[in-house]
C-alpha cells in the first residue's frame, strides 16, 4: 500500500482509512463493555463496506461463557448473510481473538 506525505500531512491509502475507520468502531464497541463492567472487547463484521454483524463482550451481564464480543458479531453476521461461512466479510477485533473465537 502506498502512502503519501506532502508538506507534513500524512494520507492513508482508501483501504488503509476503510481499515482504520471499522477498528475505531471496534473500540467504540470495546468501551461499551467497559461500560458494563466486561473485559473490554469489542468486534465488528464488515461485508461489502457494510456492518452486518458487531458485538462486545458480554459474557458477565449474560452469564454466559460464549458471549464473546467476536462470537455476537458472529452470529449477527450469519442471520444477515443466511450463510454461516460469511464468506468474503472481514472481522475487526480490538484484539487477538482467544482459541475459541479463533476457532
Amino acid at each position: 500500500m502506498r502512502r503519501a506525505f506532502i508538506t507534513g500531512v500524512f494520507f492513508l491509502s482508501e483501504v488503509e482509512f476503510s481499515h482504520e475507520y471499522w477498528m475505531r468502531h471496534a473500540l467504540t464497541l470495546a468501551k461499551r463493555a467497559w461500560d458494563e463492567r466486561e473485559v473490554p472487547v469489542g468486534a465488528v463484521l464488515v461485508h461489502n463496506n457494510r456492518v452486518i454483524g458487531e458485538g462486545w463482550n458480554r459474557p458477565i451481564g449474560r452469564h454466559d461463557p460464549t458471549a464473546h464480543a467476536e462470537i455476537m458479531a458472529l452470529r449477527q453476521g450469519g442471520l444477515v448473510m443466511q450463510n454461516y461461512r460469511l464468506i468474503d466479510a472481514t472481522l475487526y477485533v480490538t484484539l487477538e481473538p482467544c482459541v475459541m473465537c479463533a476457532g
